[in-house]
This record gives structure tokens, C-alpha cells and sequence, in this order.
């Protein structure tokens, strides 16, 4: 199986599936002399691990991170850095019934017609299971772009047709993490809360949107023509699991506007040349302009529902699937702190490409 791994010259390849023995991710080119914040690692970890509140699936995992190589007396010595999560919680027989049975919407057509086999449980590798190392690697990342100043945040703006109408610049973002739902209007996030709880009891999921703003960043980053800041943060958001849709700056909205509304007039204040208006979401031509680099990713309502539906199993025949086990209500919770890594994935990854091109 191909396509596990991603970046360039900060490049991951993550490993494991959902009911083995661990998970974990290789990191590779990131520079020497990081200094490592172990703390932070966990902190990370705990915003994405299942069973933190009511509202998400209720399988234990502490997702402890073991590190096996790479690092030194809490600095990174240029070498590949490896991370190691253990399951500790697997319910593998909650899968027994289901494995010749195609569940609706999930991958266990595809994967068996493209490779003639598939671990049932769970999923296997396209379980999202796979993203908390994404998030473990995310966290260097994250700690590369700090010393550049970069900043990022991300937010659950909507669940089902319930949407934040304020605009980002209108929000503290750091009242997101004071709620189990990470909406940062306590009021909405109160209302998005009950919705999930709702469709939870009636066996039910919810989809919805996760916004993410970039801060600080450094104008240049980006690569034309095909490695594109932006055609890079689209990859990256929409190879995480239950993604639909990705928007940056204006998007959709923005082809309602004309040009003369739409387009970002220059000006200077102080000694930087900034953007009145920000329609381009802090990337131009592909490259970053020092401006907020904003987005939106949707994610579609959970597969895997607490009520009967038809399907057919691997013969073809008709079969009835009914969830079991233990799942999410609404991935967008623990959907925050991915699109956070995968975001600095890309940037980190660009940083040192920019930093190369420079030589």
C-alpha cells in the first residue's frame, strides 16, 4: 500500500492500523537543535484521544507517546524521529459480525476490491484511528513553526445547520478549548453540544465544519505552480478521514462579489506592506502574503450509525448492517487538534523549502 507518506523535505510516514498491536509515525528532516517540549507532546495527544468527553466515542485510549529514536537530552539531532502509540483498548470482536458485510460509506468496499483483503476491525488503516499520529508528528511541527512565530488555531464554526455567524476576528479563539465541543461562542457551543447529544440518543451522527487560522506567517511560502500553499493545505485537509469539501479565504461566498469588491488593495503601515481586506486568505499565487491564512474543512456526519441499514456483504447479497461498538456522534471535537497538524505539516514543511530556495 502506497501514499502513507507526505511532505517533502519535512516528510512523515505513518504506520499501524486500528485493532494492532500500535500505531506510529517517522519524521524525517527535521532539523537538528529543536528543542522538545515532551509536555506539549501529551498535551496535544489529549485533545485528540478518544473517550475525553460525552460526546465522542467512548473507547479508552491514553495515546501515550513512546519516543524510540531521534531525539537527545530534549533536542532533535537531524535524524529520524520516531513516535510509538499503543492500542491498549481494542473491542475486535465488535467487528466479528460485520466482516463480510460492507458497512455504507466507509472504505471496506473499496479497500477489498483494490487489494483483495482488508482488516475488518475497525477499519484497519482507514480507521481515523491513523491521525493520532499525524497529530504526535504535528506537535514537531508545531514547535519548528514557533520559532519562525507562527501560530495556529483551529475551531468547530458549525455541526449539522447549526453555524457560527461571526466572523473569526470577532472571536477570543482561545475560549475554544474551554468547552467540550471547541466552539469558541460559549452560547453556540452550548446549543452544538445538545444537538450531538441528541442525535447520539437517536442512534444518529452529525457532520459540520472545522475553520482554521494561521497567524504570524512568514510572506513567501508556497511553491508554484502544482506545489501551491493552498493546493498543499487542501491535500493535507482532505486526506483526513470523513472530509468533504475545502475553502480558503472568500471561497465559495467570494464568487458572489465582483472584482472590484473582491480584490485586496496594498498599502503600507509602518514598515510592512499589508492588505486592507483579506479576500485571499493570506495567500496570493500561491504564496503567503503575511497576512491571517484562514480556512474552512468539512467533514460529512460519521459513517457508522446505531441503526439497522441495507446493504450486501461480499458475495453480493443482500445483508442488514447495524453499528456496534464504540464510535463518534460528530468527529469535529477531536477534529480540531488534526487539522491544527496537518496544517503545520504543510507550513513546516514549506518554511524549509522556502529557507533552501533562499541558498
Amino acid at each position: 500500500m502506497a501514499g502513507n507518506s507526505f511532505g517533502e523535505i519535512f516528510r512523515i510516514t505513518t504506520f499501524g492500523e486500528s485493532h494492532g498491536a500500535a500505531i506510529g509515525v517517522i519524521i524525517d528532516g527535521c532539523p537538528a537543535g529543536l528543542k522538545i517540549d515532551t509536555a506539549f507532546i501529551q498535551q496535544e495527544m489529549q485533545r485528540r484521544k478518544p473517550g475525553q468527553s460525552k460526546i465522542t466515542t467512548q473507547r479508552k485510549e491514553e495515546d501515550e507517546v513512546e519516543i524510540l529514536s531521534g531525539i537527545f537530552e530534549g533536542k532533535t539531532l537531524g535524524t529520524p524521529i520516531s513516535f510509538l502509540i499503543r492500542n491498549t483498548d481494542q473491542r475486535s470482536k465488535d467487528y466479528d459480525e460485520m466482516k463480510s458485510v460492507y458497512r455504507p460509506s466507509h472504505a471496506d468496499f473499496t479497500y477489498q476490491e483494490k487489494y483483495g483483503i482488508r482488516d475488518y476491525r475497525g477499519g484497519g488503516r482507514s480507521s481515523a484511528r491513523e491521525t493520532a499520529a499525524r497529530v504526535a508528528a504535528g506537535v514537531i511541527a508545531k514547535l519548528l513553526l514557533k520559532t519562525a512565530g507562527v501560530e495556529i488555531k483551529a475551531f468547530v464554526s458549525s455541526v449539522g445547520n447549526l453555524a457560527l455567524q461571526k466572523d473569526y476576528t470577532q472571536l477570543n479563539l482561545n475560549e475554544a478549548e474551554k468547552n467540550i465541543v471547541r466552539c469558541p461562542d460559549k452560547k453556540v457551543a452550548q446549543a452544538m453540544i445538545t444537538m450531538i447529544e441528541k442525535a447520539r440518543k437517536a442512534g444518529d451522527t452529525l457532520g459540520g465544519t472545522v475553520s482554521c487560522v494561521v497567524q504570524h506567517c512568514p510572506v513567501g511560502l508556497g511553491e508554484p505552480v502544482f506545489d501551491k500553499l493552498h493546493a498543499d493545505l487542501a491535500k493535507a485537509m482532505l486526506s483526513i478521514n470523513a472530509t468533504k469539501g475545502f475553502e480558503y479565504g472568500s471561497g465559495f461566498q467570494g464568487v458572489k462579489l465582483k472584482g472590484s469588491e473582491h480584490n485586496d488593495i496594498f498599502e503600507k503601515k509602518g514598515n510592512k506592506i499589508i492588505t486592507k481586506t483579506n479576500h485571499s486568505g493570506g495567500i496570493q499565487g500561491g504564496i503567503s502574503n503575511g497576512m491571517d491564512i484562514y480556512f474552512k474543512v468539512a467533514f460529512k456526519p460519521v459513517a457508522t450509525i446505531m441503526q439497522a441499514q441495507a446493504s450486501v456483504n461480499e458475495a453480493g447479497d443482500k445483508a442488514v448492517m447495524k453499528g456496534k461498538g464504540r464510535h463518534d456522534p460528530c468527529v469535529l471535537p477531536r477534529a480540531v487538534p488534526i487539522v491544527e497538524a496537518m496544517a503545520a505539516l504543510v507550513l513546516a514543511d514549506h518554511l524549509l523549502r522556502s529557507k533552501v530556495s533562499k541558498l
